[in-house]
């Protein structure tokens, strides 16, 4: 009727309706890219696990683990070229791109049910590493803080603690004082996004080379060490074969990188 209303209005008989032109044009769907040689050797080198119906794979740093937002290729389409036969490959978890590690890979629908079943039980140990930024109080061996997600102006994806948000909880332990940083093991219990990033900006203590919640002095020094990526590692995942019921107990070592700055610290 000549005006704009609410997608809650229901048509009356009478009403004049005035849909916007749609473009009908026939899009052209981009070529699919061919995975590279450097892509297929850092994946194929980087298998920790691989049975019938699970691959666990430690993730490269900058390999995104699916494609869209500019990315035509991330690792499970990559996988697909890899594994032709099989056609039920699917991401369990997901990964930040800038975040290296263990991740799940399910080639059959039945086990990624079966896998999913264990998470939402609690029944999966998702182990991280992490240098931060100061000395992390040993005493300090849980964060409980709701976390919101929230975009910016500009669009980006960030997340905050807020009373309004999920709980979340995220356990800590020491691993090593490293002068001005501490390197820490992270055990996500719950899996919001960002979560371990977020809690350890919380509390004061960001994580090294965090570009969204990090500080940007010492992520100029940690470039001085070398360092030129977000140091959040996914190291150990625990769970239970679904189709075998024995225990899987995967440990993904830190990358070259990684471990040199650690041992430049010491």
């Amino acid at each position: 009727n000549k005006k704009r209303d609410k997608t809650e209005y229901k048509l009356c008989q009478g009403d004049e309706l005035r849909i916007p032109p749609v473009d009908f044009k026939e899009k052209i769907a981009p070529k699919s890219l061919k995975i590279d040689n450097h892509t297929k050797k850092s994946i194929t080198q980087n298998i920790l696990f691989e049975d019938d119906n699970l691959l666990i794979i430690n993730k490269p740093h900058g390999l995104a683990v699916h494609g869209g937002s500019g990315i035509n290729l991330g690792l499970i389409e990559s996988l697909r070229q890899l594994y032709p036969n099989e056609r039920s490959l699917e991401l369990v978890h997901r990964l930040d791109r800038d975040t290296s590690g263990c991740i799940m890979v399910a080639k059959k629908r039945s086990t990624l049910r079966a896998i999913h079943a264990q998470l939402r039980e609690g029944g999966i140990d998702k182990v991280y590493q992490a240098l931060v930024i100061g000395g992390w109080p040993r005493s300090c061996q849980k964060v409980d803080a709701p976390l919101m997600k929230n975009v910016v102006q500009s669009g980006e994806r960030m997340v905050r603690v807020a009373q309004e948000g999920k709980r979340s909880i995220t356990r800590y332990r020491v691993l090593q004082n490293l002068g001005p940083f501490t390197l820490i093991e992270a055990k996500p219990i719950t899996g919001r996004t960002h979560q371990i990033r977020v809690h350890c900006q919380h509390m004061g203590h960001p994580i090294v080379g965090d570009p969204k919640y990090g500080l940007d002095d010492v992520n100029l020094m940690q470039r001085q060490l070398g360092l030129n990526r977000l140091f959040l590692h996914a190291a150990q995942l625990r769970l239970v074969d679904p189709s075998t019921d024995k225990k899987i107990d995967v440990r993904a070592p830190l990358d070259q990188r990684l471990q040199s700055a650690v041992e430049r610290l010491c």
